[in-house]
């Protein structure tokens, strides 16, 4: 289990991570994308993932890991219980939605050998 304050500094641990509202909700942004919006009512976190990470987590525990209904889940944004989750998961899907919304550039600049 982690909390919203946790989700919040290890988005903004990230290179390059901004803040901003988004429809009342924090969201964390790298070069203006989206890979991170806390629900905090919800105790819920959703993120970006490549479909075939998506899959991977969902497959892991879908009591903790689940797309988004409709249209956005094909897309493969995943919601995550903040109340269920392990901290070394969640931080392991941050890092991958960091990484999917991030420009190249930026990614090979930190992450040399992907």
């Amino acid at each position: 289990m982690i909390d919203l304050e946790t989700a919040r500094k290890l988005a903004l641990s990230l290179p390059e991570t901004e803040e901003h509202d988004h429809w009342g909700r924090p969201s964390f942004r790298v070069k203006k994308k989206i890979f991170l919006t806390l629900w905090p009512a919800e105790k819920r976190a959703v993120v970006k993932l490549a479909l075939v990470d998506q899959s991977v987590f969902c497959d892991y525990n879908a009591n903790v890991f689940y797309p988004v209904k409709g249209a956005w889940g094909k897309q493969g944004w995943t919601c995550i219980e903040l109340s269920k989750v392990r901290k070394s998961m969640f931080t392991d899907a941050l890092n991958l939605s960091w990484k999917q919304s991030a420009p190249k550039k930026l990614k090979e600049s930190i992450f040399p050998n992907e």
